[in-house]
């Protein structure tokens, strides 16, 4: 096959790739379980979670440095290992002993997640460079559909056999599916994204950390994720406390993926058109507003609020690439973009403070002030074309 074909592959590999990487959307169906099943404390189970996304934010960097020096496939390769390994880990991980279960599991899936987007969205956008938001998007939908796949497998397996035996046919999935879409990924021949058909900008990743558009848009980054992530490892217990019915809870999380998908398929895509900045200002907004609605929903509204959320948060988090390439330039993307989502990070641990130090009835409030410190953070970024003067 030749190379200059490889495109469409490119793109549905990668898609199968970040199937299972939406975990951190999915979590309020794992939270109650691994809670029951390890003998955890909520504060115990939300950490996991929030050292899974912090080790995504630090994996990016990471990962994209990688990629960046060996290619996609060997970054994405190692990336299904380290995430297969994390769910084989976790299925053997003793019971009560949650400091065990941050290194084993929440560590390593984290970092093997955030080795395949790097390596997924860098080279998806060098195989598109004049459409890198819609590559991004279209590579990207799996990853907001996974909330809805991982919800089925972990109330369908999970709720029959056990949360160990579902981590350890994660972890089959993730080294099987995973490590086949891995070892599709390959850059294309220099010429579909080098200065012939693509002249901007080319920072390399010491000169990007010194712009002040890196230092604006890791906030940004940051602040973006509270909306969402102060919310979602308590998503079930909201929705019923809230009137909605038990079995209807889950519903949240499926819908949730549901607009996660469409967020990171339209809104790049969107921006392609319209712009970054205006389509992020639009995100950025809508995260504020829809953070004071779901303050007052109730029952079936419930679903609607957290999907609006997730919407808009996947949304930022998939035009948040291109942007970072259009800054920044191609040829750099991978370890550029990773160092950008350590704002991910930041803003995990944050949202694990507030959802510890807050009530509920205050999240929401901090959750829109964040929203739109977000927006204010991104007022000062330069326009592509002048970033690095």
């Amino acid at each position: 096959m030749a190379k200059q074909n490889r495109g469409p592959y490119v793109l549905a590999a990668g898609a199968a790739v970040q199937l299972l990487v939406g975990i951190p959307a999915a979590w309020g169906v794992f939270q109650r379980p691994v809670m029951e099943e390890y003998a955890f404390t909520r504060g115990q189970a939300t950490m996991a979670f929030a050292i899974l996304v912090a080790a995504y934010g630090v994996g990016c960097a990471a990962g994209g440095l990688l990629q960046d020096q060996k290619g996609p496939r060997y970054a994405g390769l190692w990336g299904a290992a380290l995430l297969g390994a994390g769910f084989l880990a976790a299925a053997a991980a003793p019971k009560g002993n949650a400091p065990l279960f941050l290194l084993l599991y929440s560590v390593p899936a984290g970092l093997g997640s955030a080795f395949l987007a790097p390596a997924v969205l860098a080279c998806a956008q060098k195989w598109y460079a004049g459409k890198k938001g819609w590559a991004t998007g279209v590579a990207g939908v799996a990853q907001g559909l996974s909330g809805a796949f991982l919800t089925v497998f972990v109330r369908g397996l999970g709720g029959a056999f056990g949360m160990r035996a579902c981590f350890a046919a994660l972890g089959g999935v993730a080294l099987t599916v995973g490590g086949a879409g891995a070892a599709i990924l390959q850059d294309p021949p220099p010429p579909a994204f080098g200065p012939a058909k693509a002249p901007g900008p080319d920072l390399a990743p010491k000169q990007m950390l010194r712009t002040p558009q890196y230092k604006w848009c890791f906030a940004a980054v940051a602040l973006a994720a509270p909306p969402v992530l102060l919310f979602s490892p308590d998503i079930l217990k909201i929705a019923t406390d809230r009137g909605l019915p038990e079995q209807w809870a889950p519903w949240s999380v499926v819908f949730g993926s549901a607009a996660s998908a469409a967020g990171r398929l339209l809104c790049p895509a969107l921006s392609d058109k319209l712009g970054r900045k205006p389509v992020l200002y639009g995100l950025y907004a809508g995260l504020a507003a829809g953070s004071v609605w779901f303050a007052f929903a109730r029952g079936g509204w419930v679903l609607a609020g957290y999907a609006l959320l997730t919407f808009f948060y996947s949304g930022e988090a998939a035009v948040e690439p291109a942007f970072n390439s259009d800054l920044f330039g191609l040829p750099h993307a991978g370890v550029n973009y990773g160092f950008m989502a350590l704002g991910m990070s930041a803003g995990s641990l944050l949202s694990f403070a507030g959802s510890r130090g807050l009530p509920l009835s205050w999240r929401h409030w901090a959750a829109a002030a964040s929203a739109l410190a977000g927006l204010a953070c991104l007022l000062p970024v330069k326009p592509p074309q002048k970033a690095g003067a």
